[in-house]
């Protein structure tokens, strides 16, 4: 019963919550879309997986299974809206050649960097505070169809492998957009634009819809469009789950097929998510007043984002 009575106070108490500072993970896996919000300064944390990919399409020669690994590391650095991030990629492709001979190849398939920028944060009216009226208080806040919003810029580098290299260096940007409906559910909306500098441009969005089951369990579904060639662009549909073990450990699992198109396409993907914890608070001691405040760090993202907003815990 004090468990319960807990979580609704922080639900009831969730203004608050957002100003002060956030005890847990918040991890881009395992879907691909990216919160607006950083890590929080002095926290480094590594996001990593493995991953299989089938994509069987009569329409091309190779018919390739792709097995692999990714890194995506993030620090906080400078400031509470500032994060600096790389991403590492490395694969083994199995191809198969039905006019020839089949063969692997493998390698580092992307290194990049990069950095993210949140540019605003919607702030909502604390409506628990309204107790003249029952209506009032549960009424829907309209501010939340206006998104936070963030930008991201970053640049695929050419130290991969062979088979993985381009002439030149590519880049990417990225407006990445927040919209928090309720405590529990969440729209993340990325507009990209990828690989310029490369024969491989592409434009594409990525919509997902994030909830909060409880204190331990969050799901997604989401939808990935890409925009290559305009008279065939590609579609796909994800889901998957997030377990929260501790505040900095996170494991995930998740699943995604293409739709709207003639070939087969699936990918599957496990892997976790750690952090370690460099982020203080900072006392401002005021001399005329001999009084002292507290400026608390705020650490907003995925699923972890989710997680303090209902079952923030206070720190030792």
């Amino acid at each position: 019963m004090k468990r319960v009575l807990t979580i609704l106070l922080t639900v009831c108490c969730y203004q608050i919550a957002l100003s002060q500072y956030t005890e847990i993970i918040n991890s881009k896996r395992p879907g691909l879309s990216e919160s607006p919000y950083g890590v929080g300064t002095n926290v480094y944390q590594v996001e990593t997986g493995f991953f299989y990919r089938n994509n069987e399409n009569p329409s091309i020669l190779t018919h390739p299974n792709i097995f692999g690994g990714n890194l995506f590391f993030r620090h906080g650095r400078f400031s509470e809206k500032l994060e600096l991030n790389l991403n590492l990629a490395y694969q083994i492709d199995e191809i198969q050649n039905p006019v020839g001979k089949n063969f692997t190849q493998k390698g580092i398939s992307d290194l990049s960097i990069g950095a993210k920028f949140l540019l605003r944060e919607q702030k909502f009216s604390d409506r628990s505070k309204e107790i003249r009226s029952y209506k009032k208080r549960m009424a829907f806040d309209w501010k939340r169809l206006i998104p936070s919003i963030g930008v991201y810029a970053g640049v695929h580098t050419t130290f991969v492998s062979e088979d993985y290299r381009d002439d030149s260096m590519s880049y990417k940007l990225a407006v990445l957009l927040q919209n928090d409906f309720t405590d529990r559910l969440v729209l993340l909306t990325n507009l990209i634009a990828d690989d310029f500098g490369s024969d491989s441009e592409y434009y594409a969005y990525i919509a997902t819809v994030t909830y909060a089951i409880n204190e331990q369990w969050s799901f997604f579904v989401e939808n990935q469009g890409r925009y290559q060639d305009l008279y065939s662009p590609q579609y796909q549909f994800g889901t998957g789950l997030a377990y929260l073990v501790n505040e900095n450990l996170q494991i995930d699992a998740s699943a995604r097929t293409n739709f709207f198109d003639n070939h087969s396409y699936y990918y599957f993907s496990t892997g976790f998510s750690w952090r370690f914890d460099r982020h203080y608070d900072t006392y401002t001691v005021t001399k005329t007043s001999n009084k002292t405040s507290l400026k608390k760090k705020k650490k907003k993202g995925f699923f972890g984002r989710l997680f303090d907003k209902l079952f923030r815990k206070k720190r030792k």
